[in-house]
């Protein structure tokens, strides 16, 4: 342990006595960690499972082959046994040479001859010294040949379900929590229960039980039975019957991260999900979470059973992240945020960016840090950012309003419609969540030097779809780099969008190295040097805490007093954006 850790440790203990962040469990010997289980999740997701040649031995079916004609090596899976079983193993065959020294060795429990017959002591000079050893169910999993068929007798055949059948005779290849991911990872020698205990939460699943489960068999942190889920509506996944998840997830996803972080039983917690997704729902639990606890988040590339499958690492960092304490500041509380353990960097949750489909294909935007600190010699911190998070988030949901007035057009004419942005209990409610739009600059696009707004259909579209049907909502437009230009007439049709109450903010396109300025004069808020993608996390999370923009009357004329009222509330918005 570093001397950074052991000061953080005893700074948090002190802070825990004192009341500065939320107390763990009495039990501090060994911690316990909030694990989440995301959507369309790579590192949550397996290869389909295969008939083996035993199987395909024992049933008479046709083995499978290479394109040579020889008989494949079956891959073992991880299975539980029903019942103990004896095996005998022979000696010396863990490594090649063990039996270089066999001298430094203690004897055989016994001999096993060429029949198969076993013996205390040898009978012949080609029997075969032995481990006998009982294996049981309480064990856990073991490696075993696949015998699983189809219905029909015949071999499944690595597929997940056949072209064309419908997603009811599909086999899953998701889990639906990470409870297995973790006993696999302990099989495997990952000694991950050493680090610590672990609850497993459903917030936003890949993979979802169509039949129900009945209490007594959830794996997950949970009361009651499960009852019968939807594909699309209780769990998301990809492939031939994707599901991508949809907004009013995001409400789901804080409070299930909020509750569980708020009950003093966590060191911290890990959210596993799809590799081009989990950017953002890394940045969007930094900037709703109210917790000075540590979130780590992990992706794969590549399912599990791939050769260099990369999830189980990032797992294992994350935890060591958390445990390690490096997070934590003098007082105690998380000075980072949430954070995305990948490939053994540290990101900020802030700048992380997907930036290729393989191990390492993370980068940092911003041009301004993004990378906290490495794990490969161990957690280490480098770089601790300004920027508000968690805990000191000004849109954090415990700093939300319960309700807000939101904003709807009809007929020409706009109406106050009430908005519940929380319930009683203080959970973000799902219908919140505002409807945030994203449009791409052109600056090559008008046809003459002067502005034609008009012609920008696709903008005046997307703000009758807005005005007309969501009384949260808001545009984010994506310019060039760094002064977020784009095109005069996209300029001035989305001046209209601010005129009739939609909040803007505009972005510089690519990696955003340089920090769009600020200009009080225009109509916009400049976004920083946030991508397109999270300022539209960040704007969607702010439309909540303060709502649409005051709108003029007739948006086509606005008087000098209604536009300086609508600065007034930008001015708002753009204090979150320079801060967040």
């Amino acid at each position: 342990m570093t001397m950074r850790s052991v000061r953080s440790a005893l700074v948090f203990s002190c802070a825990l006595a004192c009341g500065a962040a939320p107390a763990l469990a009495a039990d501090m010997a060994k911690p316990r960690i909030a694990v989440f289980s995301g959507p369309t999740a790579t590192i949550q997701n397996n290869k389909p499972l295969v008939t083996s040649n035993k199987a395909r031995e024992q049933y008479g079916l046709p083995l499978l082959k290479d394109q040579w004609g020889h008989p494949l090596t079956d891959w073992p899976r991880y299975q539980r046994l029903a019942a103990p079983v004896t095996v005998y193993v022979e000696m010396y065959t863990a490594h090649p040479l063990e039996a270089d020294v066999k001298g430094l060795y203690a004897p055989p429990d016994g001999y096993v001859d060429a029949a198969g017959s076993f013996s205390k002591e040898p009978r012949n000079p080609s029997d075969k010294p032995v481990y006998a050893i009982t294996l049981k169910p309480e064990d856990g999993l073991y490696a075993l040949p696949y015998m699983g068929r189809q219905a029909n007798g015949q071999p499944w055949d690595g597929v997940a379900t056949h072209p064309g059948a419908p997603f009811a005779e599909s086999r899953q290849t998701f889990v639906p929590d990470a409870s297995r991911i973790f006993e696999e990872i302990e099989r495997n020698g990952g000694g991950i229960h050493a680090k610590a205990d672990y609850d497993f939460y459903r917030a936003v699943p890949s993979g979802g039980y169509t039949k129900g489960l009945p209490a007594a068999q959830r794996t997950d942190t949970g009361a009651g039975d499960i009852p019968p889920e939807k594909l699309g509506v209780d769990f998301f996944g990809y492939g031939p019957y994707n599901a991508s998840q949809t907004r009013p997830m995001l409400a789901r996803e804080v409070n299930f991260v909020q509750k569980a972080l708020a009950s003093g039983k966590y060191a911290g917690a890990l959210w596993l999900e799809g590799s081009p997704s989990v950017e953002d729902s890394a940045y969007w639990l930094s900037l709703l979470v109210d917790t000075t606890l540590p979130i780590a988040c992990n992706s794969a590339h590549r399912n599990r059973g791939l050769v260099s499958a990369d999830g189980d690492g990032n797992i294992l960092d994350s935890i060591d992240y958390i445990v390690s304490r490096v997070w934590a500041g003098d007082d105690g509380r998380n000075r980072l945020g949430a954070v995305m353990v990948q490939d053994e960097m540290i990101y900020s949750a802030r700048e992380v960016e997907k930036g290729d489909a393989h191990p390492g294909g993370y980068v940092a935007t911003g041009g301004y840090g993004g990378v906290f600190g490495s794990m490969t010699a161990g957690p280490y911190i480098t770089n601790v950012p300004t920027r508000r998070h968690t805990w000191n988030s000004e849109v954090r949901v415990t700093q939300l309003p319960p309700h807000i007035d939101g904003l709807l057009r009809h007929d020409g004419s706009f109406k106050t419609v009430p908005v519940e942005i929380k319930n009683a209990a203080g959970e973000l409610l799902p219908a919140a969540i505002p409807k945030v739009a994203m449009l791409k600059g052109d600056v090559w696009y008008d046809e003459s030097g002067e502005p034609d707004p008009a012609g920008e259909k696709g903008i005046a579209a997307t703000i009758d779809l807005l005005l007309d049907r969501y009384p949260l909502a808001g545009i984010v437009g994506e310019g060039l780099a760094p002064y977020s230009s784009m095109s005069a007439s996209q300029d001035k049709a989305l001046q209209f969008a601010v005129l009739s109450g939609l909040p803007v903010v505009k972005t510089a396109r690519g990696d955003a190295r340089g920090l769009v300025k600020v200009n009080p004069d225009n109509l916009f808020i400049e976004g920083n040097n946030l991508t397109a993608t999270k300022a539209r996390l960040l704007l969607t999370a702010a439309i909540m805490k303060f709502g649409p923009l005051p709108h003029a009357a007739d948006p086509a004329h606005a008087t000098p007093a209604e536009v300086a009222a609508i600065k007034k509330r930008i001015e708002l918005y753009q204090e979150v954006f320079q801060t967040h």
